[in-house]
């Protein structure tokens, strides 16, 4: 039970502090013996600060001290005093004053720690996601949570004076088809159903502007059984935003202020607004991404009309044929050895293409290309000219379909940028983009599915393209990016439900599948819905952005690792038998099969 009441923190306090009597409560840091004064570092969540137990000054104080060790919980009573200016730590704020204890309480012991309490430690990430009690309170996680919380309400403030309302939409809901594997939750009391956990709440925020509500958002919990990488979780947080009555400049104006003026107030960043557009085809085609960085140049060039009329046939029969060909320019490369660039090749084919070549300029002036006999000196001049090549450079070229070229090279571009410190770490560059096509073909199950989801509207002047060539439909839909990561992803909605259907079958949804998995939202379709919009916004990618990290776990409190485990709970784990009967369940072990 406490018996001194807090009066500050321990980063709270500064020079002009000096004199007051103040009790201090936290974690002891560090701990060090000089000569029989202890010094001990005092920690909390506000900073750290010097506290001085004196044999002089208070003996049964400084006997007490002796107990102290890294972690114990302490409360301190003591004056604040100026540091001598022989002993002023210039590295800590606090580093200029120290508490002169009067009165120590040990609220609790401590073990020693699997490691130590500190930034910068080199210590394995699943020892440091298995305390991960402890891995929390270096100074570096409560600057990323505390940096969290301040992302977290100014959107909350900003959307509030934009006459929002926040709502809850369920978390146990209908599994639907939105692009991963749904996470599903047996019924106890209707044996053989499942709920799922939402992969957004897309539905439900549609329905609430149907039902009137016009300004919507929530900071969402959403759930997706998919393959994890360095910026995925199967649980994450997103800033989920509907509007009623809008079009696609009203949602993209209110997000872009929103996302403009939240970094110039946590990071004090001014970003020009309004920020620049591209078009899904001008980001694919320079960049090979569709989340381009384009904090630095390399920009890929096109060659597709070039090789159509070239003498390399496997080029020029591609490039006839509806592929794409195109280069990426490495300045003052053509040092490269054969190696390098045969390994580059390697790569473009684990990426999908079925290849990759290369004209080397020598500085010189020679060429050195492995097709270089199937090409005229005119034809190479060409190419050097289209690619504005110049001696010393190195073009890599891929020639396939139009998205595997682009992925390739844009790999390879990102790649390259990095290996030759060409992207400026401190640049936050902001951008939209826009006119996605509304299907992307499935050669696996020859089909067409949603590039963002289902309920996304086609622009007016290409609906006629829906029942001829889907391809050619373009969506009112849009990408927020950051330094080459997608932040969000919104479009205006169908909310007309002849519309939602044709989509549907589009699909090659039958009827049974569209009236089972969504015949409510049809229904409600005819009831008087107003045309609407929105996005999403990852709120865990976006704070990993602004506080500098490569890891979305470094700015979670309690994240999964690669195996979707969590390391300290030990989750997921086994259930009693008792409960899987509760649920009319039974587990069948995985099949193992045979390497004979």
């Amino acid at each position: 039970m406490l018996t001194l009441k807090r009066s500050h923190g321990c980063g709270e306090l500064s020079l002009a502090d000096a004199g007051k009597d103040i009790v201090l409560m936290g974690w002891v840091d560090t701990r060090r013996d000089l000569g029989g004064v202890v010094f001990i570092e005092l920690r909390d969540r506000s900073g750290v600060i010097q506290v001085v137990f004196s044999p002089e000054h208070n003996p049964e104080v400084h006997q007490l001290s002796a107990k102290l060790r890294s972690e114990y919980v302490i409360a301190v009573k003591g004056k604040l005093s100026p540091r001598p200016d022989d002993s002023i730590n210039k590295n800590l704020t606090s580093g200029n004053i120290e508490v002169y204890a009067s009165h120590l309480e040990i609220l609790n012991s401590a073990k020693t720690p699997p490691f130590e309490i500190a930034d910068d430690i080199n210590v394995d990430e699943s020892l440091r996601l298995k305390y991960r009690y402890l891995d929390l309170r270096r100074p570096k996680m409560q600057q990323n949570l505390r940096l969290r919380h301040k992302v977290t309400k100014f959107m909350r403030d900003y959307l509030d004076r934009n006459d929002f309302y926040e709502i809850e939409t369920p978390i146990l809901t209908k599994s639907t088809p939105e692009g991963a594997r749904d996470y599903l939750v047996p019924s106890r009391v209707q044996p053989g159903n499942f709920y799922a956990l939402p992969q957004s709440p897309q539905i439900f925020k549609q329905i609430l502007m149907l039902a009137g509500y016009e300004k919507y958002f929530q900071i969402a919990r959403c759930f997706r059984d998919e393959d994890l990488r360095g910026d995925r979780q199967p649980e994450f947080t997103q800033l989920d935003v509907e509007m009623s009555f809008v079009n696609q400049e009203d949602v993209l104006n209110m997000l872009e202020g929103l996302v403009v003026e939240m970094i110039k107030e946590v990071k004090g960043i001014d970003i020009p607004s309004p920020i620049k557009r591209l078009t899904y085809h001008q980001a694919m085609n320079l960049y090979g991404s569709d989340k381009p960085d384009t904090r630095f140049g390399l920009e890929l060039t096109d060659l597709t009309e070039l090789m159509a009329e070239c003498g390399f046939n496997a080029f020029a029969d591609l490039a006839k044929q509806g592929g794409s060909v195109k280069a990426l320019k490495l300045p003052k490369m053509s040092d490269m050895a054969r190696n390098e660039l045969d390994n580059l090749r390697a790569k473009a084919v684990k990426f999908g293409a079925k290849g990759l070549t290369w004209f080397i300029f020598n500085e010189d002036g020679s060429l050195k290309s492995p097709v270089a006999k199937f090409f005229t000196e005119e034809e190479v001049n060409k190419i050097k000219e289209t690619a504005a090549a110049e001696n010393g450079d190195v073009l890599l070229v891929v020639a396939d379909k139009f998205k595997v070229v682009c992925d390739v090279l844009g790999r390879f571009r990102l790649d390259f940028g990095k290996k030759l410190n060409l992207i400026d770490e401190t640049k936050y560059d902001l951008m939209w983009v826009v006119d996605f096509p509304v299907f992307e073909w499935n050669d696996q199950e020859n089909r067409w599915d949603a590039m963002h989801h289902p309920f996304t509207s086609i622009k007016a002047e290409d609906i006629g393209f829906l029942d001829t060539d889907p391809g050619r439909c373009r969506a009112n839909a849009y990408d927020l990016v950051l330094n080459g990561n997608e932040l969000g992803s919104g479009s205006i909605r169908i909310h007309n439900r002849d519309m939602q259907e044709r989509i549907f079958r589009t699909y090659n949804l039958t009827e049974e599948q569209i009236k089972n998995k969504f015949g409510f939202m049809l229904d409600a379709f005819e009831y008087g819905c107003p045309p609407h919009g929105g996005i999403a916004l990852g709120l865990d990618r976006l704070v990993m952005i602004l506080a500098g990290e490569a890891n979305i776990r470094e700015i979670i409190p309690f994240p999964k690792t690669n195996t979707a485990t969590c390391l300290m709970t030990e989750a997921p784990g086994n259930v009693d038998n008792n409960q899987l009967k509760e649920l009319h369940i039974k587990t069948v072990e995985p099949v193992k099969i045979s390497a004979d």
